[in-house]
C-alpha cells in the first residue's frame, strides 16, 4: 500500500508541486512571513522542517545562543530568534543567505548570517542549539537548489559536519536533526561513530510517503535507533 501511495504522489503530486516552486513564493507560519525562491529549499511543502520546528518550539530559547546550518528560508531561524535567541543561520547557496536576509528584516529579527559550506565560515564558539535539515540524498549536488538535498556521492557532508561539530559544542549543547527513511541512514550512524558522536532518536512521525525522524546528536553513550 504505502509503495502505491509512493507511486501516485510520483506520478500526481510532485510534478504540480514542482511546477508551483519554479516561482517565488510567500509562506506563513503564525505570525513568520517568509518569501521563499526557487533555489531555496520552501519549508512549507515537506514535513521534516515543521518536525524539527515542533520539537524546537518545545525548547527553552530566551537567551540561548542557536546554530542553524543550512538554514534555507530561515524559518527555525526567525522562529528562535523571535523567542529572544541569539541566532547564527547560516547556508552554503548564496541565493539562501540573499533571501535569510530579507525575510529576518521583514520579520524584524536581528540574526547573525553567514554564508558557509559547513563550519568552514563560522568563528569557533559553543552553542547551546544547534539545528539541522540536512541533504541526505547521495548524489554530488550540481546547482545551488540541489545543496539543499545532496550529501555527495559518498555522503561527504555527513563526514565533514561530524568532523567539525566538536568545536561548536559544549557539554549541555542541544544538537538536533532530522532524517527520513528514505536516506542511508547507516552510513550517517557509521559516519558520527567514526567521529564518537551517538545519534539518538528522540522522535518520530509517519506521512503518507515517509517516516521522519529526529535525532539528538551527542558524544555520551545513548542508545540509538
Amino acid at each position: 500500500m504505502r509503495r502505491m501511495l509512493k507511486y501516485l504522489v510520483a506520478k500526481t503530486y510532485r510534478p504540480l508541486l514542482v511546477k508551483y516552486l519554479a516561482g517565488t513564493r510567500s509562506y506563513s507560519y503564525q505570525n513568520i512571513q517568509l518569501e521563499v525562491p526557487p533555489e531555496v529549499f520552501h519549508p512549507g511543502f515537506f514535513f521534516s522542517t515543521k518536525l524539527l520546528l515542533q520539537v524546537l518550539s518545545h525548547l527553552p530559547l530566551r537567551g540561548k545562543t542557536v546554530l542553524e546550518l543550512g538554514a534555507g528560508a530561515g524559518l527555525l531561524s526567525i522562529y528562535a530568534a523571535k523567542n529572544d535567541a541569539h541566532v547564527t543561520a547560516t547556508d552554503i547557496n548564496p541565493i539562501a543567505i540573499n533571501t535569510i536576509r530579507k525575510n529576518s528584516f521583514q520579520n524584524k529579527v536581528e540574526l547573525a548570517i553567514i554564508e558557509s559550506n559547513l563550519f568552514n565560515a563560522i568563528p569557533k564558539r559553543r552553542f547551546d542549539i544547534i539545528l539541522l535539515n540536512p541533504p541526505y540524498y547521495k548524489k554530488q549536488p550540481l546547482t545551488w537548489k540541489e545543496y539543499a538535498w545532496y550529501c555527495g556521492a559518498n555522503g561527504e557532508f555527513f563526514q565533514q559536519l561530524f568532523a567539525g561539530l566538536d568545536r561548536y559544542m559544549h557539554r549541555h549543547s542541544e544538537v538536533l536533526m532530522v532524517l527520513c527513511d528514505g536516506c542511508d541512514l547507516e552510513m550517517i550512524h557509521e559516519a558520527a561513530r567514526v567521529h564518537h558522536f551517538n545519534l539518538t532518536c528522540i522522535q518520530k512521525r509517519r506521512n503518507l510517503v515517509e517516516q521522519n525522524f529526529i535525532f539528538r546528536i551527542s558524544k555520551t553513550d545513548e542508545e540509538s535507533c
